[in-house]
């Protein structure tokens, strides 16, 4: 599943493709146009004003109603509620803001970028490398991350083909990997770095990032040369591969005395201003 955190005016708004369409999660449009410290709530006040809107989101009308559709989170995968473009559109009609028609041109934009990516692909890693940078990413940072997201894309096409069901079976084998590299689930990492619902690996250090790659780089050859099948074969590949990444990891802070598992984020400062000390201890 490809699932993005695209930028409107500084604010993040969670997306995903559904049947080849973007989707994108209601409460994240709300706190965008009104900047609310509570989007679930300002969300129910607006289904008490507009019955329109409250038919719209059970599936009355001509427009396909919202789907729960599962994203990454920092405590895992979760189902999010999630609206199509024209569905959006709906509820920005219920939103008194001056942010509306940006936020419509906005809508417009990514859908069309949508269309252009679906004819070159290619498009699609250059617009997530100019998302990074505007986020405050180095260079250097980007092609390490855009590296990792090709050998995790790698590592899903095998488990694909090998059986493993998609969502809840791939967070079990990722857990694996990472507890097995770090000591950590991802979870758990999270919560070491004081993240919410942001991406992890979008805070890992350059070290952290290396490790994880290699501990899912070890388990798609892994996977592939015991031809793994299902999941309790794949778990098991799993744990190996991530092995091979926490003996590294730990022979690295043998030779080195520091920790390579830190506690920094890019919560505070972009990536490419606070250039963290690699290994830095928590």
């Amino acid at each position: 599943m490809d699932t993005r955190i695209a930028l409107f005016q500084k604010k993040e708004i969670r997306k995903t493709i559904h049947e080849n369409e973007w989707w994108f999660v209601i409460v994240d449009v709300v706190a965008a146009l009104t900047d609310s410290a509570n989007p679930s709530g300002y969300l129910k006040d607006m289904r008490r004003r507009d019955a329109c809107l409250t038919d719209a989101l059970k599936g009355g009308g001509q427009i396909a109603p919202p789907l729960s559709l599962e994203l990454p989170t920092a405590g895992g995968p979760q189902k999010l509620l999630c609206w199509n473009t024209e569905g959006t559109f709906r509820l920005i009609q219920s939103i008194p803001s001056p942010k509306a028609e940006p936020f419509k041109r906005w809508l417009a934009k990514v859908g069309y970028e949508r269309v252009q990516e679906i004819e070159d692909p290619e498009l699609a890693t250059k617009r997530t490398r100019a998302l990074y940078r505007a986020k405050g990413y180095s260079d250097d940072w980007i092609e390490r991350r855009m590296r990792s997201i090709a050998v995790r894309d790698e590592l899903t096409d095998e488990w694909k083909k090998r059986g493993v069901k998609e969502k809840l079976e791939y967070s079990i084998l990722t857990a694996e990997i990472s507890k097995a590299a770090f000591g950590l689930t991802p979870a758990e990492y999270s919560v070491h770095k004081g993240l919410k619902r942001q991406n992890l690996r979008d805070h890992m250090t350059d070290l952290e990032l290396i490790f994880s790659m290699l501990g899912e780089a070890a388990t798609t050859e892994i996977t592939r040369t015991k031809d793994a099948q299902g999941l309790p074969e794949n778990k098991i590949a799993a744990k190996a591969g991530g092995a091979v990444a926490g003996n590294a990891r730990r022979e690295l802070e043998k030779k080195s005395g520091r920790k390579v598992v830190s506690r920094e984020n890019y919560l505070d400062a972009p990536e490419s201003v606070k250039r963290l000390p690699r290994g830095r201890n928590p």
